[in-house]
């Protein structure tokens, strides 16, 4: 019976498998995706399998687990996570799985432990996930070298964690290089984490990406924002103005003799890094365009850095300027549910109240966040209408959106390229 149960489940697999090539191979360029794509589980499930399986994901920051024993957990998919700090420095990652019957390890969002120990039956795991102790009732033949851990790749770069669930990930090492030098400024290993929120969009993770990558809908919609922030990422940007550029080669002057790295690099359509000015006369994404920290970060000696963003698909947008940074880290949850969690990040010896003030520093991104999720839920309900159609973006305005859709279809087509006849309809 369970050979005839798994045979049926990998039938099921295979068609749905096809059933998303096809649409994808039917798909009009320059225009958003078939309705599935957005709400129907089994295409999550197949996300969540050939994308966040495979890629190399954002999952924090190594200043958060600064000692021995710092851990913190995230949860790709069904599949919980715990990033941890062991022995001289180095940084290993495990599926958060015990290797006696299954149980979570580390049930919080971080912490300090001795010992990685399941608090079910008190199995006990080195920090370098080698199986410690598992109790005599195991018998005397039982080998614990042999029950370590399960593995997850880590990489630190810049001070920003990323890890990758396959077996064998795909090299990115020119981007992470890149990122250590671009972050290197800021010594991002003695920054903290001054306020972090998490918020639940009820919407696809891809509508939420597509939403971050144009400002088409930032004049009707981030007022806040759009006090310091320029629509353009880069000269690059075909609807990008003479003073823009003008703007552009002042400040890369400045930035010159500051000795930051400003050039637009990217890395396909999946990373890209670049540094641009915030409007005339504002230096930080604050109401007002001052500071919201005193004590600037890392070796900066002036406030004045524009914005460094930094893209890495398929989960993280960023912003560093010279006063503090935000980071991003978008976590799908359901078809229709994904998690926004945002970190504020300052020098770590600046004091609350003294070098900032909370609510300033957070003020512009939390009204943002809100206004993007709003757009995102509503978004979402029409997208779930029996009369939506894909519909065509702008070449101009939203190139960004058409960036990160091409990159997904590609990423994905290419996870399913071996098809077999198909046998059943999506849409």
């Amino acid at each position: 019976m369970s050979d005839l149960l798994e045979h049926a489940q990998d039938q099921q697999r295979q068609a749905v498998r096809e059933a998303a090539a096809r649409l994808l191979e039917a798909r009009s360029p320059g225009y958003t995706l078939p309705q599935p794509f957005y709400n129907d589980q089994r295409l999550f499930d197949l996300d969540m399998k050939e994308i966040f399986e495979r890629e190399w994901l954002f999952a924090g920051l190594s200043s958060e687990i600064p000692l021995k024993g710092n851990f913190m957990t995230m949860d790709v998919g069904n599949s919980p996570i715990i990033i941890v700090r062991g022995d001289n420095g180095a940084i290993h990652a495990f599926h958060n799985v015990c290797r006696h019957r299954g149980s979570r390890l580390c049930s919080t969002e971080r912490g300090k432990v001795a010992k990685l120990v399941c608090g079910y039956h008190k199995w006990t795991y080195e920090l370098d996930g080698r199986l410690l102790f598992a109790g005599s009732d195991m018998g005397t033949t039982f080998d614990t070298s042999e029950y370590g851990l399960h593995p997850v790749h880590v990489r630190s770069a810049g001070g920003m964690l990323f890890i990758n669930l396959a077996e064998q990930p795909e090299n990115c090492e020119p981007f992470f290089k890149t990122l250590e030098f671009y972050l290197k400024p800021y010594d991002m290993e003695n920054v903290k984490v001054a306020a972090s929120s998490s918020i639940i969009e009820e919407g696809n993770w891809k509508l939420v990406i597509e939403n971050n990558r144009e400002c088409y809908h930032c004049d009707g919609s981030h007022p806040e924002l759009l006090n310091t922030l320029q629509e353009f990422d880069d000269t690059d940007d075909p609807r990008a103005t003479d003073a823009y550029k003008a703007l552009v080669a002042k400040k890369q002057a400045d930035w010159d003799a500051e000795k930051v790295p400003y050039q637009l690099v990217r890395f396909g359509r999946r990373n890209r890094m670049t540094r641009t000015p915030l409007l005339e006369g504002t230096v930080s994404m604050t109401t007002d365009g001052t500071p919201a920290c005193k004590k600037l970060l890392g070796r900066l000696q002036s406030p004045d850095m524009g914005s460094l963003r930094i893209l890495n698909l398929p989960n993280s947008w960023n912003h560093f300027m010279g006063d503090h940074a935000v980071v991003f880290q978008v976590d799908p949850i359901g078809p229709l549910k994904t998690r926004v969690t945002t970190k504020w990040l300052v020098h770590k010896d600046a004091v609350e109240g003294v070098d900032y003030d909370l609510a300033k520093l957070r003020k512009v991104w939390d009204a943002t966040n809100d206004q993007d999720r709003q757009l995102v839920e509503e978004n979402q309900r029409g997208v779930n209408s029996s009369a939506y159609q894909p519909g065509p973006y702008s070449a101009t305005f939203e190139f960004g959106v058409v960036d990160f859709v091409d990159w997904y279809a590609e990423r994905m087509q290419e996870a399913l390229k071996e098809q077999q006849e198909p046998h059943l309809q999506l849409a």
